[in-house]
């Protein structure tokens, strides 16, 4: 046996998408990370031996502008340009290349991480080390490091090293949680297991296994939804095990699983009710995906009653936005829904309490282990915001290292730091304003070729009939006159709109009434409706237009997006799959449906000017839209289009940091649930470049081509002294205008 002891700044052990973020995160920031996996691919249940779609804040587009940015939102771009069908291989490929990209990053697959040596006090433990098998290797490795990373999901590590823990659901009185019940007990969601089928082209025989389940004596047939042409994460609901020890039975779990997975195969090919005669099995996944195990106990207990309020932590380091999902203990054969789901009003935030364990002092933890009630724990677990809360982990586990300090002592003396850290690195934190005092961007005057100063759209292609009622989402900064409907009419009638406001920034659902305003509308084709509706919000902030349903209207679609506006139709999704999922079509991000109108918004006018695409929000301090686009958008391309920051005195530029708009209303996927219709997010901008001016004269520093993603760095060679910037936009991937999030200099 050979034995060998590697020594990092920061050992990070899991190598689902939260380990990956955290380990990057680290690197990036100039660690020395040991990445340790124990299997032979990164991803976990994201991964090609389990298969599970990447979910997160954007909840299969029920919130608006919800996708992570940081570094899932770049697996999840690069994802879009390199696998657009969903191949679950190349999606290995992707997570592959993005962590050996990283030079400080020494990654070790296959190697199961199962000793771990800890001192001191049952109130104070230090981990010193963690020890693992690499298997087919017969390596014994020990890994030190003044900083551990659990992202196990089982919470392996820290449950080794004494770190405290809870298993199994929280009784209501403990936090108040109104899903929580009466009493605790060990109840835990599930794991499930996927399939994959296909259509052979020529008729393939299924001869069942022994131990196939014959589902017709189950409640599956009646109480949930086959259909042949269903596989993959369609079948999330063949799921049990929260009724056992989703570790201690894992091979238990996984057998019943197999045994019904086969037995539906086998009722959808034998039992003459389906058409899937020439239909087989491609894959069957072999590794249970596990949905809960060990939760930690940090500083903060995240709960259920955070989720619903968007409680706005001080300490917050991300967000997330799927529903808060719960699964009955039965799971598969429950005569119940397969789900239920409750909504935030918008995406909730992330506290960094939560990212660390309350009594092993040098242990932060990411993924479904992190500190949240059972409750919380069914919306925090989806992988998405585990990467997120990855992401934060792995930058406070760089800041520990850099200063030698616990990760308690960050939230005492660091916070500011960690998130303004955070938000240079492009991280997913809604709300927190830049104010790095080393970028020299926010001490400039910004300026532009030209910007965006109205809010029309006016190019008809599609008709729309006003069945229901409809919304429009608009930014007002600082104020508007009224707004302009493009309409038609079989029939002299009346209109009327609502103006409201959406209560919070990072909320997209009508909040607070403004005022009502009618319009008469004569029978005839294409006309403009136009409704006083004066509005001067104290800040801005978006507009919530609802155009209440009138049978003899018809409303018209745009073919192509504008910032900053989305639409909305209400009760216009009703759940198809009632007998898997329970959702509360009252709750405000259900009722208003984005869905089947995504980039094609309605022809409307806003009257007056906006400054909310102006080149001042280039270094307004938001990285993300909150309450309003906050990017700085030109007119739409005739030519170049240009934004310059000029100081009053020369600086020194070493570096450029620029992000532009990726669309974070677009709903990404890892896999198959749906095809994107575009391989590059249209408003990246493809060809730029970056120009200093020193002495009068303007100097190109950068030239880039290709581009397909958000952020951009440019280093310089040598630092210039220079009294201007300029970013010059030479062609899009498609979108009419330059839009520009964000511009960072640094010297």
């Amino acid at each position: 046996m050979r034995t060998e002891t590697m020594i990092s700044d920061i050992t990070v052990v899991g190598g689902g998408l939260s380990g990956i973020c955290a380990a990057i995160a680290a690197a990036r920031l100039g660690r020395k990370v040991a990445l340790v996996h124990n299997r032979p691919v990164l991803g976990g249940n994201s991964s090609s031996e389990v298969r599970v779609w990447v979910c997160g804040a954007t909840a299969h587009g029920t919130n608006r502008y919800a996708r992570e940015t940081g570094i899932m939102g770049e697996l999840f771009v690069e994802n879009l340009y390199r696998n657009p069908d969903g191949n679950p291989y190349l999606w290995d490929l992707v997570l592959l290349e993005a962590v050996r990209a990283e030079a400080n990053i020494t990654l070790l697959l296959n190697t199961d991480v199962h000793e771990v040596e800890a001192d001191g006090g049952e109130d104070d433990r230090t981990i010193r080390s963690v020890t693992g098998w690499m298997m087919g290797s017969e390596r014994r490795i020990r890994f030190e490091s003044p900083v551990f990373l659990d992202c196990t999901g089982d919470g392996l590590i820290g449950f080794l090293a004494g770190a405290r823990y809870r298993i199994g659901r929280e009784a209501r009185s403990e936090y108040g949680e109104a899903w929580a019940p009466d009493v605790a007990d060990d109840i835990t969601l599930g794991s499930t297991l996927l399939f994959y089928t296909k259509d052979a082209g020529q008729p393939v025989r299924f001869v069942p296994p022994s131990f196939a389940k014959d589902i017709a004596q189950t409640p599956i047939p009646i109480r949930r939804v086959i259909k042949s042409g269903d596989s993959g994460c369609h079948y999330w609901w063949i799921e049990w095990g929260g009724e056992l020890d989703t570790v201690h039975d894992n091979e238990r779990i996984r057998d019943e699983l197999w045994a019904v997975i086969y037995g539906i195969w086998n009722y959808i090919k034998n039992s003459g009710q389906f058409d899937a005669d020439t239909m087989t099995l491609e894959w069957v996944g072999s590794m249970p995906g596990k949905r809960e195990y060990r939760r930690f106990v940090g500083d903060y207990v995240l709960n259920q009653n955070d989720i619903m309020a968007q409680e706005p932590f001080d300490d917050r380091i991300g967000f997330g936005g799927w529903s808060i999902d719960l699964h009955p203990p039965q799971g598969m054969y429950a005569e119940e829904s397969g789900s239920k789901h409750m909504h935030a009003d918008g995406v909730y935030h992330i506290p960094y309490r939560s990212l660390y364990s309350v009594n092993v002092r040098n242990m932060l933890f990411a993924g479904r282990n992190v500190s949240a009630s059972h409750v919380a724990f069914g919306t925090t677990r989806v992988m998405a915001t585990c990467a997120v809360i990855g992401e934060a982990a792995g930058t406070a586990a760089a800041l520990c290292a850099e200063k030698g300090v616990p990760p308690r002592e960050i939230y005492a003396s660091h916070l500011a730091e960690l998130q303004q850290t955070l938000l240079r690195q492009d991280a997913a934190i809604v709300g927190v304003v830049s104010d790095d005092p080393d970028d020299l961007a926010l001490r400039a005057a910004a300026s532009a070729s030209s910007s965006r100063t109205r809010i029309e759209v006016e190019e008809a292609v599609t008709v729309y009939p006003l069945m229901r009622d409809a919304g429009i989402l608009f930014p007002v900064n600082p104020a508007m006159a009224g707004l302009e409907l493009l309409v038609s009419a079989d029939a002299d009638t009346e209109l009327t709109v609502e103006l409201w406001d959406t209560g919070r920034a990072e909320n997209y659902v009508p909040a607070g009434l403004i005022g009502t305003a009618r319009a008469a509308v004569p029978q005839g084709g294409l006309q403009w409706a136009a409704f006083e509706l004066p509005w001067t919000p104290s800040r801005p902030q978006n507009a919530f237009v609802v155009v209440r349903r009138n049978a003899a209207v018809r409303l018209h679609q745009a073919a192509e997006p504008f910032t900053g506006v989305l639409a909305f139709e209400r009760g216009a999704t009703p759940n198809a799959a009632a007998t898997l999922e329970d959702h509360d079509e009252t709750q405000p991000v259900v009722a208003w449906s984005m869905k089947k109108l995504v980039r094609r918004p309605f022809c409307f006018r806003v009257l007056g000017e906006t400054a909310a695409y102006s080149p001042a929000q280039a270094v307004g301090g938001y990285k993300r839209p909150y309450g309003g686009p906050n990017l700085w958008a030109s007119e739409p391309l005739d030519g170049e289009a240009w934004l310059t920051l000029e100081w009053e005195q020369p600086v020194a530029v070493r570096e450029v940091r620029l992000t532009w708009n990726d669309d974070v209303n677009e709903d990404l996927i890892n896999l198959h649930h749906h095809r994107t219709p575009f391989e590059v997010i249209p408003e990246l901008a493809e060809a730029y470049r970056v120009e200093a001016r020193v002495g009068g004269e303007w100097t190109v520093v950068a030239a880039v081509t290709g581009n397909r993603r958000r952020a951009s760095r440019i280093e310089l060679p040598a630092a210039l002294t220079a009294d201007a910037v300029r970013v010059v936009v030479e062609r899009t991937n498609g979108a009419a205008c330059a839009e520009l999030v964000e511009i960072r200099v640094y010297a």
